[in-house]
């Protein structure tokens, strides 16, 4: 026996199927996420010169990777717009919808920033970490395709990505 025991206290993997995703400033959407990527961390790197060779030395900058969904659209396109008029308010498509969502507060989720939070959950269901990303904005839609040549109904899906200060991720305390 060593000294030291490296053996894990859970051996149980993590599921990609246990989550809840909630967007304040979107709420109809949450119901109907599909897939969450949770996006990259890194810290690069630079290099500090001398006569021989170049050192590498760890940078100063964390940089965070977009946050990424896939959702199902609903019949009504609810879901889907209240991401498109988000994209186009804070773009200024529209003066008058962009001083509407400046105006509001971010506690309601009405504003140009929203809160999200993933919650991962454990193999019982229960909730184990939360990752909380702060003032997100979206960035991107993707659009989606009708089509009368499948054989079985394959439904709507889109994708939105979001950009966001910062995240954190905690242990929820059962």
């Amino acid at each position: 026996m060593s000294a030291v025991d490296n053996t894990p206290t859970n051996k149980n993997f993590l599921s990609p199927l246990n989550f809840k995703f909630i967007m304040k400033r979107a709420p109809t959407i949450n119901f109907f996420v599909q897939k969450v990527t949770l996006p990259e961390l890194t810290l690069p790197a630079f290099n500090i010169p001398t006569p021989l060779i170049r050192i590498p030395q760890f940078g100063d900058h964390l940089e965070f990777g977009d946050l990424s969904i896939t959702f199902r659209v609903d019949e009504d396109m609810q879901n889907y717009l209240e991401i498109d008029n988000w994209i186009r308010a804070v773009g200024q498509q529209s003066y008058s919808a962009y001083a509407n969502l400046v105006a509001k507060s971010k506690i309601t989720g009405e504003s140009t920033t929203s809160e999200i939070s993933l919650t991962i959950l454990s193999s019982a269901k229960r909730p184990n970490y939360e990752i909380v990303f702060e003032d997100c904005f979206p960035t991107g839609l993707s659009g989606f395709e009708m089509n009368t040549t499948n054989e079985d109904v394959a439904y709507v899906e889109a994708s939105a990505s979001f950009k966001y200060t910062k995240y954190e991720i905690s242990k929820v305390i059962a």
